[in-house]
């Protein structure tokens, strides 16, 4: 390792230093990053839990000790004396492993490359900023449960082989995966970490999570991981205090403490960036995940998120560099904010002056429009424009839009849910509202669940309520979404031209007291025309010029009888009107896709 890169905060592999690693000849050398440690012992699994003494090496911060009895699969912990006397036995902040809580150890276990065989996939991945991307997020631990226990987790292994069909058959071709950093409480859901490189054992081993990467991969299926740079668990014997000083955190409470009630990394630190540099590096490098997920990254732009504070400058330096390197390295791994925050540049590239994301999450997108379907629909003339507002800003940033885990919880209500009135008046507008946010500019994201019209908030303790689809209603939502999502992945009107301003035209945006919207999506070699009712009210006779058009065929109905709607299938085909002008009839609560048929001329014409 370059222990002046390490300082300096230039390094991105100092896991191939530091924590344990197993060595040819036999036996396992460690090494920890402890500066104001009095002494640090060795305990572990090979010598009976008796203290074994490091030594000082290098400058001085950093301790080793090679232990010929030491192999893969032990536990070990480093017991930390501080200078005020007390001692800590602390789990490695470089482990590769870890017990389950509410045990603590770390565990040896070796980094395996030769235990892929997604070459093809690797060589072939991008950013996907002119591709579908259809993102499904997750949580391992309760997407799926062989039992009803709060301990009943399918492995990683055992989610793969579950997850891909399901992942094919509905037409997502990324899936994202909440933070599976070790983490000692399960209602964190991963979001207090414990080990940075450490695989939460809860669903198997890291060889497990290597296979289930694999799988996706050998189908097509891109993988992203949540990863948290903000902060971290406070629990005693991970990170915080680690050497009985703050290493990792401010030494200030008032800016050591976060709203989650979690410890913030000093970003300033040269040796912090480090430490997180090469986390991220690690999780792309050594697991092939395609993409990170950066979580809170308002609280690195702004003191504790809140823009009245100031900027965190060393925090954002911190942020420009980790991705600059990470896309240095790893040029097709996708790297994405979530910021709710209006600074400027966010996904624009660090060279030109911007933080060095991808995409970022647009979550002003996610709360007007959640707000606008849980209005009454009587109140939505006056609503009318918080469905116009997000084209307003939308080309300043790359942007995804999400309907993600945060939205399904804490009294929130599901997606399905939210939408106004009854039971049976939610499914026609949860439809619309699909039609829409898959018709609008931006990468789409969908937590697990939404799709066939979950009723219950998200529990992590729980699976989700598969037994759902023996409702008709859920089934036949199911099968709308379905095939929303395979209209969005075969028409590359949707995607292609997404950044690009040619990509999207408003046709009619000032139907106010109808609650209609009309535009058009476009790539260089189609367009489709996006028409919109969310009244609940028909809307009859309305008629539309678009131009240069001479027909159009549907593509997809909301309200079609197979989704649960009251349009028979094949009643309206194809239109072809005189100069361009349609005329449209619009059920209550309906959204239709149409494929815009031009007449191309040759030159002599």
């Amino acid at each position: 390792m370059d222990i002046f890169g390490f300082y300096s905060g230039q390094e991105f592999e100092a896991y191939n230093y530091l924590g344990a690693h197993t060595i040819w000849q036999g036996g396992t050398v460690f090494r920890t990053y402890a500066p104001s440690a009095v002494s640090i012992e060795l305990i572990g699994e090979f010598n009976d839990w008796q203290e074994a003494p490091m030594q000082r090496v290098g400058d001085g911060n950093f301790w080793e000790l090679t232990v010929p009895e030491a192999l893969e699969g032990m536990m070990y912990k480093y017991r930390i004396h501080y200078q005020d006397g007390r001692v800590i036995d602390h789990c490695d902040p470089y482990g590769f492993l870890a017990q389950v809580r509410p045990d603590t150890a770390s565990v040896i276990s070796t980094l395996r490359q030769e235990e892929f065989y997604d070459g093809d996939w690797m060589a072939k991945r991008s950013d996907m900023h002119q591709n579908p991307l259809n993102i499904y997020e997750m949580h391992m631990g309760s997407w799926q449960k062989p039992g009803e226990g709060q301990e009943d987790w399918y492995t990683y292994r055992e989610v793969a082989d579950r997850l891909v069909g399901y992942l094919l058959e509905n037409r997502y071709n990324y899936v994202e995966v909440m933070p599976l950093c070790e983490h000692p409480s399960d209602e964190s859901w991963g979001y207090q970490a414990t080990g940075f490189f450490a695989p939460t054992a809860r669903y198997g081993t890291p060889s497990d999570l290597r296979y289930f990467i694999n799988k996706m991969h050998e189908n097509y299926i891109g993988v992203i991981l949540d990863f948290v740079p903000v902060h971290f668990a406070c629990n005693d014997y991970a990170l915080w205090q680690y050497d009985g000083t703050p290493l990792y955190e401010f030494p200030y409470d008032d800016v050591a403490y976060n709203q989650w009630g979690s410890r913030n990394f000093a970003h300033y630190r040269g040796d912090v960036r480090s430490f997180l540099q090469s986390s991220a590096y690690y999780w792309l490098k050594e697991f092939h995940f395609d993409g990170l997920r950066m979580d809170a990254i308002s609280n690195i732009i702004y003191w504790h998120g809140n823009s009245d504070r100031g900027e965190n400058i060393t925090a954002v330096q911190f942020i420009k560099a980790m991705n600059q390197g990470l896309k240095q390295r790893l040029p097709a791994c996708m790297l994405i904010a979530e910021d709710s925050s209006d600074y400027p540049k966010v996904t624009e590239p660090v060279e030109e002056g911007g933080l060095g994301f991808d995409y970022k999450w647009d979550l002003g997108w996610m709360n007007d429009t959640l707000d606008y379907f849980r209005a009454d629909p009587g109140a939505r003339s006056d609503l009318y424009h918080k469905l116009t507002f997000s084209m307003l800003y939308y080309y300043n940033e790359k942007f995804i839009l999400p309907f993600s885990h945060d939205e399904v919880v804490h009294g929130k209500a599901t997606i399905l849910q939210k939408m106004n009135g009854w039971y049976d008046q939610k499914f026609p507008q949860a439809r619309a509202l699909y039609m829409y946010m898959y018709a609008h500019p931006g990468k789409k994201m969908n937590f697990m669940g939404n799709g066939f019209g979950h009723l219950r908030e998200w529990d992590e303790k729980s699976e989700l309520d598969w037994g759902i689809f023996t409702y008709p209603a859920h089934d036949a939502f199911h099968h709308f979404m379905v095939a929303l999502n395979t209209v969005y992945e075969k028409n590359e009107a949707f995607w292609m031209l997404d950044y690009q301003r040619e990509g999207f035209e408003w046709l009619d945006c000032h139907q106010e007291s109808r609650c209609l919207y009309v535009f058009e999506r476009r790539s260089r070699w189609q367009r489709i025309l996006a028409v919109f009712n969310f009244s609940d009210q028909e809307q009859k006779d309305y008629r539309h010029e678009v131009p240069k058009a001479y027909g159009l065929r549907l593509l997809l109905d909301s309200d079609w009888e197979r989704f649960g709607g009251t349009t028979r299938e094949g009643s309206e085909e194809m239109t072809y009107p005189e100069k361009g002008e349609f005329s449209f009839t619009m059920p209550p609560f309906s959204a239709r896709y149409y494929a815009v048929m031009v007449r191309f001329r040759n030159k002599k014409q």
